[in-house]
């Protein structure tokens, strides 16, 4: 590890206020702002507007999972990962923000976290574990994202048509041609109106999660309530971190650098305000849901409470209802897979575009017309070849989302700070890294061994 290495990172010679517009007044383009950071991660936005864009990247229909992440907790054990979760996500990202204007200071401004890696940490890990692993988990959360919109479309087609022939790679065929539309929008700070709907969108299905839960909960067809953890003692003890793993994948955003670097300078204490206002609706969907899914439910609770609420023989509530909340969640869905695109887009726009032509020209339109519909072609066929690919996504959750949201914000603030060792905040730092590193091993042992189990049930193309 080592600090001040030659910065990948935009070289800033003047003050950050001097952009304007997603230009730079007076002078050329600073060295090294290449196409990417220039036409995707344009620099225009507000702090609600990063607001809009953390609730987005953060807040998503996988929170439906929560009272069965519960389920395999339990009411203490549940609640408390949840409170953790929050506290622990909501100061790692304010950490890796302090990191980014401390690098904005010394006269690096970086527009990306495998930047922040490259440049504090060293450049093979920006360039051999930051990039690839942050690739992997955004362009997984993409086809996740298709997977999830093409079976909510299937849960409409089938309210209306029980008996319907249609197979569920057509709906997600359909869903991916509404990711291929959206996902010409060409910056990151060009969402920010489709984000301020995802997050009504998001406050909508929660709440209709939680009346519906309230609602079955005090039915006279409320199912049995059992609250106890079910299964063999091994069982209980791998499916409690598999629990874990589900709730912390739900807090995971690993795009935080390029959400930052939406804010028009100067940053700093934006993206406090920003994630402010992001927390304040996690705190409200994320418990609400959760405490009453699971209260609902029990341990019966299903891998998404919406499952739970269709019933064994019949639905336990209204059509309409069912129906609306469904809506909700798929038109959220896509807002989630287009920010989860604009990773691969910057590495696509860094690649193909020329940042001395203008953005809208007919050289860099057709590269990114192609780059980013060829990226869109390959998530949906993923999507309609793997319709287990949630287990997968737990996978992910432990080896990708714990180590780039819990433990990296950690060790690039020591490592940029070096705060003193008899310090309180270098002792919770390494305590964080330390519990969430065992995490790591012991969750990816549960997902793996839950992907083992649900093997036999694989089969590509699998109607679900």
């Amino acid at each position: 590890m080592g600090t001040a290495v030659v910065p990948s990172s935009m070289e800033v010679s003047i003050p950050l206020g001097d952009q304007k517009d997603g230009s730079f007044v007076g002078r050329p383009n600073p060295k090294g702002l290449d196409a990417g950071a220039l036409f995707v991660l344009k620099s225009q936005g507000s702090w609600w507007h990063c607001g809009y864009h953390l609730t987005t990247s953060i807040v998503a229909p996988v929170l439906l999972s929560i009272p069965f992440a519960m389920s395999l907790l339990g009411w203490v054990a549940g609640t408390m990962c949840l409170a953790v979760g929050a506290a622990v996500t909501f100061y790692s990202y304010n950490l890796l923000s302090l990191v980014l204007e401390q690098q904005a200071h010394l006269g690096q401004r970086q527009l990306r976290f495998r930047d922040m890696a490259h440049d504090i940490l060293g450049p093979a890990w920006g360039k051999y574990f930051v990039g690839p692993l942050q690739f992997a988990i955004c362009y997984g959360a993409v086809v996740a994202c298709t997977l999830l919109g093409g079976q909510s479309l299937k849960f409409i087609y089938l309210l209306y048509r029980p008996d319907g022939k249609m197979q569920l790679y057509q709906f997600i065929s359909m869903f991916g041609g509404l990711t291929l539309f959206l996902a010409q929008l060409p910056s990151f700070h060009s969402l920010r109106h489709i984000n301020l709907v995802s997050l009504v969108l998001c406050l909508a299905y929660s709440a209709c999660a939680l009346g519906g839960s309230i609602n079955v909960g005090n039915s006279a067809n409320a199912p049995p309530k059992d609250y106890s953890l079910v299964g063999s003692r091994v069982d209980r003890l791998l499916g409690a971190f598999n629990g874990i793993s589900i709730i912390s994948t739900t807090y995971a955003s690993g795009i935080i650098p390029e959400i930052q670097a939406t804010l028009a300078p100067p940053v700093k204490g934006k993206m406090f305000k920003g994630l402010s206002v992001c927390y304040s609706v996690i705190v409200t969907t994320y418990f609400s849901v959760g405490i009453s899914g699971y209260w609902a439910f029990g341990n019966q609770s299903k891998g998404t409470v919406l499952t739970n609420f269709m019933g064994e023989t019949k639905p336990l509530l209204p059509t309409w209802f069912l129906l609306m909340t469904n809506i909700f969640c798929l038109l959220q869905l896509s807002a989630v897979a287009v920010v989860y695109m604009q990773p691969t887009n910057e590495r696509f726009e860094k690649k193909l575009a020329d940042p001395k032509m203008d953005q809208f020209s007919a050289r860099n339109v057709v590269p990114r017309l192609i780059a980013r519909s060829l990226s869109v072609v390959v998530a949906t066929t993923v999507a309609t070849m793997l319709p287990f690919f949630g287990d997968i996504m737990a996978l992910f959750g432990a080896f990708g989302c714990i180590p780039i949201d819990f433990i990296l914000p950690m060790v690039l603030y020591n490592v940029a700070f070096k705060p003193s060792k008899r310090s309180l905040i270098f002792w919770v730092n390494t305590t964080i890294i330390a519990v969430f590193s065992v995490l790591v091993v012991i969750g990816g042992v549960a997902s793996i061994r839950q992907i083992a189990l649900d093997a036999k049930a694989y089969r590509l193309f699998a109607n679900v």
